[in-house]
């Protein structure tokens, strides 16, 4: 797989979970469990990242997957505490963790192409 085709993946994923997570936490915030600021705040840390994966930076995908550890964190709470919304913490954890894998693996070629890296020690 090449990286442009491994870049439009990962693009696609990230929009994908940020669209499922709006959705989310727009919903939260109009049935009342929590203000809609309140909500809408948890979307601000998966925004960071967005204009170096547009831009398809590699060390935007490399540190970017730690803010999703964060998102997956969440999921899985909710998986163990919430049995109603089962259904879309399970998606929620598979689009996570598919995103996790993609990051490092576009993050690994695109700097290999690059000639980016950790200098050996000499």
């Amino acid at each position: 797989m090449n990286t442009q085709t491994l870049l439009r993946l990962c693009r696609l994923g990230y929009i994908s979970l940020l669209l499922l997570l709006f959705g989310w936490f727009v919903n939260q915030g109009l049935n009342g469990e929590y203000s809609l600021l309140f909500s809408l705040l948890w979307l601000v840390p998966l925004l960071l990242p967005l204009k170096g994966i547009l831009k398809g930076e590699p060390y935007t995908f490399a540190w970017a997957g730690f803010i999703l550890c964060l998102y997956l964190l969440h999921s899985l709470t909710l998986l163990y505490v919430a049995p109603e919304a089962r259904v879309f913490a399970i998606t929620e954890s598979v689009l996570l963790l598919a995103l996790l894998c993609a990051f490092s693996f576009y993050a690994r070629l695109r700097g290999k192409e690059l000639g980016l890296g950790l200098k050996a020690r000499k």
